[in-house]
């Protein structure tokens, strides 16, 4: 296969036929189509190995991806300063430090306690939806997939809601950046400016929070900066920022992606009507089965050989985590999805020391939204023959979603829904 030719129109509308052609025909591969050079690996146990070996494959990348043009390297120096200080993108004893502050504002009885309020915020957005808007269809990702991550994220760092548009817009800008394969100077640009628009939104929030804190995760990172524990102004933006933008994007893709494959094969869609209990798994099959980010980059630390290959210090090698969820060495029949099955070793957030803080939160909206969904609208369906995929090649995920449900069903009032608590 061309490296030339792995990532073009076909590959963005459907990945993982290239996935299945690349481990077919081999472990690792170069391709200029990534950064102008990086080593793809496509199987579950490499991709697996590369995310927990942070001391071989460095986190640390920011520097050649932002700074690629050099002319443009002193437009977009505080670009790099900030991207460069997100936890996403350090390595240890930074990252521990970081992600130790981050841990305690994500743990499992904290989420439970916003339950409530998603559920709450979920109807709403569903009751917006008229008698004739679900009959007529109706885009799931503008409706639900879209606004109510950024709602979520501004319950947790406790900010308003209504600033939402802007969330979203800023969140676009870093995801259009990031999913390019070989970002241009506009990419970058427009990525500076909604980073630093993030930014400026938290500089003015801090002061206000630092008089009146609370347990939201902005107050957390204020007192962990006055312990000594968050150093400086930019990492503490950097963290807000990377918060905001994380936490849209992936539990958005994730919403779309997995409403998509269920209406897609409508058996499926039907199981879990008659088995509700099924739901926790099938997030996680669907994670499997269409992941939200498609791969990761890591550095080379320092000089390897692996599978016959010389690696050197600073080669960018980028981690297929959809390829490694759909090997068949790890997962039988993986090209089918299956919302019984129990997806052990699932790489969709990760795996090792970065790991996707914020799993269990994205994983427990999408039980909520798709229960509600299964309760209220039982027949819903696609009302377009074809997804219209956004094109980026990181974040998969859909630009619309058309559905619909016929008339002859009856919309169940929102108080008669019961989720399962983790």
């Amino acid at each position: 296969m061309s490296s030339a030719a792995i990532v073009d129109a076909a590959f963005l509308a459907d990945p993982y036929p290239t996935y299945t052609a690349l481990r077919e025909a081999g472990p690792i591969h170069w391709s200029e189509a990534f950064f102008g050079g990086a080593w793809l690996l496509t199987r579950h146990a490499d991709v697996e190995a590369v995310l927990r070996d942070s001391a071989r494959f460095s986190a640390q990348r920011t520097g050649g991806w932002v700074m690629q043009d050099a002319a443009a390297r002193g437009e977009l120096k505080r670009f790099q300063q900030l991207f460069a200080r997100a936890m996403l993108f350090v390595d240890a004893p930074d990252h521990t430090r970081i992600r130790g502050v981050l841990n305690a504002g994500f743990r499992g009885e904290l989420l439970q306690r916003l339950v409530p309020a998603i559920e709450q915020r979920v109807d709403a957005l569903l009751d917006e939806l008229s008698a004739v808007d679900v009959e007529a269809g109706f885009d799931f990702m503008q409706a639900l997939a879209r606004p109510l991550p950024a709602d979520v994220m501004a319950l947790l760092m406790d900010i308003p809601a209504a600033d939402r548009g802007d969330f979203i817009a800023w969140s676009d800008d870093l995801a259009a950046f990031i999913g390019a394969t070989l970002p241009s100077l506009e990419q970058a640009r427009r990525a500076q400016t909604s980073l630093l628009a993030m930014c400026g939104y938290f500089e003015r929030l801090v002061p206000l929070r630092r008089a009146a804190p609370g347990d939201d995760l902005v107050s957390r990172l204020l007192r962990a900066e006055a312990a000594g524990e968050i150093r400086g102004a930019a990492e503490l933006l950097a963290q807000c920022a990377m918060l905001l933008f994380a936490g849209h994007e992936t539990t958005r893709n994730l919403l779309g992606n997995g409403l998509q494959a269920l209406l897609a094969q409508p058996d499926q869609w039907q199981r879990l009507q008659r088995e509700p209990g099924l739901l926790p798994g099938a997030v996680r099959e669907l994670l499997r089965f269409e992941s939200p980010v498609q791969y990761t980059g890591r550095r080379i630390a320092t000089d390897l050989v692996l599978h016959g290959q010389q690696l050197r210090r600073g080669d960018l090698v980028v981690a297929l985590i959809a390829s490694a969820n759909r090997d068949p060495a790890r997962y039988e029949h993986p090209e089918r999805l299956d919302i019984a099955r129990r997806p052990g070793g699932l790489l969709s957030f990760g795996a090792g020391p970065h790991v996707c803080i914020g799993a269990g939160l994205t994983m427990m909206e999408a039980e909520i939204v798709f229960g509600r969904l299964l309760r209220r609208f039982p027949r819903l369906c696609l009302a377009a023959a074809q997804p219209r995929w956004s094109g980026n090649a990181v974040y998969r995920g859909l630009d619309a979603l058309p559905v619909r449900q016929p008339v002859a069903t009856r919309l169940a009032p929102s108080h008669a829904i019961s989720m399962p608590r983790r």
